[in-house]
């Protein structure tokens, strides 16, 4: 996006630094990793990227801070996955932006999701660093004037609190198939913190433990990764029930990712906003205004799908009509976004997906801190969309204050 980083940048890649990118980011997060690394990091103008964190604050706060929101919100959260106790604030949130020109020309935001759940709070900033380290290059790295120290201080606030970190878990389904493995071992070795499968937990009257090294140790708080979509869909029995009422904290509740997630689109009002309604409310005629007629601008997505599971571009009368009435309000009708590509690789230009990563500790405001780019030429921006593709993948940015 800042034309002379972009051509320095391009001119002076080689293979071999991509190479070593992939070796060190594999080397320091202990694992190997099962997701593309894209090529290159993208260049964020300073301002462009504070009118996405600005705008993320909006956003969140429209939300947070209406009691009708939350009160609605209620009936998103499966009785099975009711978890109780004081859900507090979202403490971790991400709200991913595409890129598209204005009637002036200009690059602005528009909002692709919301999610209050974790996302690699580990693993971005080492491929940052290790994109800013290969290949030489200056630019911020973390936001909100943070850096490396500062950002982990924050981290141990929000996940280990005031805990021993023994007992306090990463807590995921099959960790060690997952594709994310590799930010479990940076939370690991940053904090001291165990990755437990969901699965091997047992619960103890109103506790929860975990084995390691032939002890079952207490379990005090939670760092929740596991994603109920992939408990549901491959019929995981998990350690516990949900909704049983636990002597544990929770680093994030988990009732935030049902609160904040594509459920809350049709409720905002932003100019970064594209329109959205409900399913039930679309077939019952509310809602329509501000969706283009034309069926090729629409996307159809279901509500708690994971990497772009179920989403039906253009979706006709029959695709609408298979859904079952009972299960219309899992479903969302979007108007499409058509991302600008805004960086040029020798594959051709290349669109950019910009997540803006936030920690909302119990006490303090909620702060910008990292960010995440996913690269993409396809429809879809996630990275296994785009796997068999060069110059696309999982990606960082780097903030640049004189463009």
């Amino acid at each position: 996006m800042i034309k002379r980083l972009r051509e320095h940048f391009n001119a002076h890649w080689t293979e071999a630094k991509y190479a070593e990118v992939r070796r060190l980011a594999a080397e320091r997060s202990r694992t190997a990793i099962d997701v593309r690394i894209c090529e290159t990091p993208i260049f964020i103008p300073a301002d462009l990227m504070q009118t996405m964190v600005d705008a993320g604050v909006e956003l969140t706060k429209q939300l947070v801070e209406s009691p009708e929101y939350l009160r609605t919100s209620d009936a998103a959260i499966p009785n099975a996955y009711r978890v109780p106790g004081n859900e507090g604030r979202p403490q971790f949130l991400q709200v991913d932006f595409g890129l598209v020109r204005n009637s002036d020309g200009k690059l602005e935001p528009k909002l692709v999701e919301m999610q209050g759940f974790p996302s690699v709070y580990g693993y971005q900033p080492l491929l940052a660093e290790v994109y800013a380290e290969v290949f030489d290059l200056n630019g911020q790295v973390y936001l909100s004037g943070s850096d490396e120290t500062s950002y982990w201080a924050a981290m141990q606030r929000v996940i280990v609190a005031d805990h021993n970190p023994e007992h306090v878990v990463l807590l995921e389904v099959e960790p060690e198939k997952q594709k994310t493995l590799m930010d479990f071992r940076v939370h690991e070795d940053r904090l001291g913190i165990r990755t437990v499968d969901i699965a091997k937990v047992r619960k103890m009257g109103r506790r929860l433990e975990y084995e390691f090294g032939g002890r079952w140790i207490p379990v005090e708080r939670v760092y929740n990764r596991a994603i109920v979509d992939e408990i549901d869909r491959r019929g995981i029995v998990t350690g516990f029930d949900y909704r049983d009422d636990l002597e544990v904290e929770w680093a994030g509740h988990p009732n935030w990712y049902f609160r904040i997630s594509k459920f809350s689109l049709p409720w905002l009002k932003h100019g970064t906003v594209p329109a959205a309604v409900f399913l039930d409310a679309w077939f019952r005629g509310e809602g329509k205004n501000g969706l283009p007629e034309d069926r090729s601008s629409l996307v159809l997505k279901p509500l708690y799908s994971f990497a772009g599971k179920g989403i039906v571009f253009a979706p006709d009368d029959a695709v609408l009509g298979s859904i079952p009435p009972e299960e219309r309000k899992d479903w969302l009708l979007q108007e499409k976004v058509i991302f600008e590509p805004v960086v040029e690789t020798p594959e051709g230009p290349t669109q950019a997906e910009i997540r803006v990563m936030y920690l909302w500790p119990e006490e303090g405001p909620l702060t910008p801190v990292m960010n995440l780019v996913r690269m993409g030429r396809g429809r879809m921006m996630g990275v296994d969309q785009n796997r068999d593709q060069k110059w696309v993948g999982g990606s960082a940015g780097l903030i640049a204050h004189d463009v």
